[in-house]
């Protein structure tokens, strides 16, 4: 091959340098982008608005009664049943589950019933057999009767002897006598048909009441009893049963303070699943026995109106209040201490004497120092530092600054 056709294949430097120069500039380019849209997500992290969540704050009631005692404890129903089975027997259906609302005298789960339902037929038969036995000794007893009357005419006529009438006699008193005692036999049966039926009933478990199921205690299969047989393999439930519309407070008083409370009280109660819902309660009842180790009195205390968010073994906090406002010592003491405001107890920052908030204004924040009256509830009584419908920060980010721009959701 001559040398001038190999020379032919040599890359020209111009066109090496220019490739190469090609490929720096596009990764200088990609680094670049890669750059921008790191600085651009920093950018954006660094001056997101922060997402508050704001409450108004409400007009102090001046006339609001005084809180004379506290005091914490737990829901619970007066109407809570277990329901389990009369009989001992074996799961064949459960036609319910947690959470389900139930009606008085509805089905809830069945046993197995063969062997209830044999005994069932055998006093069916029993019945039956007496029965074609009356019918059967009444026919005798018709013809006894009058065989003996043929016998006493034949003695009138001297014809028959005084022992032929007195067999026919005889006869005729004993059919009668099987026939009251069949008659017993059917009634006797009567008697085991009923039984056998209440058996068979017993395996069939309803609702004692109407509520919601809030514990499913039996599985199809297992075996139930009304008593405990040891061994953990035999359930003595089938489920609980809560009435909701009897859920009430109970709580431990001090028997020192038990002479503040009084039946029909008025009480706030403050659910620890909601602490900034105030639920208008009254003292029921206040049970005439104290507990000699805690030295507590055990009081009930109704809702003035049930929700659906109150449920069974909740733990709730109470306020007993006076049946009368606290009453005014002067006109300057009273302007200088009444409240102006009622605000959640979220609302507030920093130590007692120090105390702040953060008051939304303008899509702003504004730290403002409060000064800060009686508890009540989950509130706070404001003297000074906020008025009425001022916007306050209930919940948001700890490192909230004053003049800081957030982002509002209202409670």
């Amino acid at each position: 091959m001559p040398v001038g056709d190999l020379s032919s294949l040599r890359i020209d430097d111009a066109h090496r340098s220019g490739r190469s120069g090609s490929k720096f500039w596009r990764i200088i380019s990609a680094s670049l982008g890669v750059l921008v849209l790191l600085a651009g997500g920093v950018f954006a992290l660094r001056y997101r608005q922060p997402v508050v969540e704001v409450a108004a704050a409400r007009a102090a009631n001046s006339q609001q009664a005084e809180t004379l005692l506290n005091a914490s404890g737990y829901v619970t129903p007066r109407r809570r049943a277990t329901v389990a089975a009369k009989i001992t027997g074996r799961v064949t259906s459960v036609l319910f589950d947690e959470g389900m609302s139930v009606r008085e005298g509805q089905l809830l789960a069945t046993l197995d019933d063969s062997d209830t339902k044999r005994a069932l037929d055998s006093a069916i038969a029993d019945r039956k057999s007496a029965q074609g036995a009356i019918a059967d000794l009444q026919v005798q007893l018709k013809y006894a009767q009058l065989a003996l009357h043929r016998t006493q005419q034949l003695h009138a006529a001297q014809v028959q002897s005084q022992d032929a009438l007195d067999i026919a006699a005889t006869n005729v008193d004993s059919l009668k006598a099987k026939i009251a005692l069949a008659r017993d036999q059917v009634e006797a049966s009567a008697t085991r048909i009923e039984q056998a039926q209440q058996n068979v009933d017993n395996c069939v478990i309803r609702a004692p009441f109407s509520g919601i199921i809030v514990s499913k205690d039996a599985q199809v299969g297992e075996m139930v009893s009304p008593l405990s047989a040891g061994g953990g393999f035999t359930r003595t439930g089938i489920a609980t049963i809560v009435d909701m519309n009897s859920n009430e407070i109970e709580v431990d008083v001090n028997e020192a303070y038990i002479a503040r409370v009084q039946p029909g009280q008025k009480v706030t109660a403050t659910l620890d699943a909601y602490p900034d819902w105030q639920i208008p309660s009254h003292v029921r009842t206040i049970i005439p026995t104290a507990d000699r180790q805690k030295a507590t009195v055990k009081v009930r205390i109704s809702f003035d109106k049930l929700d659906p968010r109150i449920l069974p073994d909740m733990g709730v906090k109470v306020a007993f209040l006076s049946e009368e406002p606290p009453r005014k010592k002067g006109k300057d003491q009273d302007q200088a201490t009444a409240a102006k405001a009622l605000i959640p107890k979220s609302a507030v920052h920093g130590a007692t004497g120090n105390s702040y908030v953060f008051a939304v204004r303008d899509g702003k924040l504004e730290r403002r120092a409060v000064s800060l009256g009686r508890g009540i509830g989950g509130d706070m009584e404001v003297i000074a530092g906020v008025n009425e419908g001022d916007l306050l920060v209930v919940s948001g980010p700890e490192n909230l600054q004053d003049s800081e721009k957030v982002e509002v959701r209202t409670q």
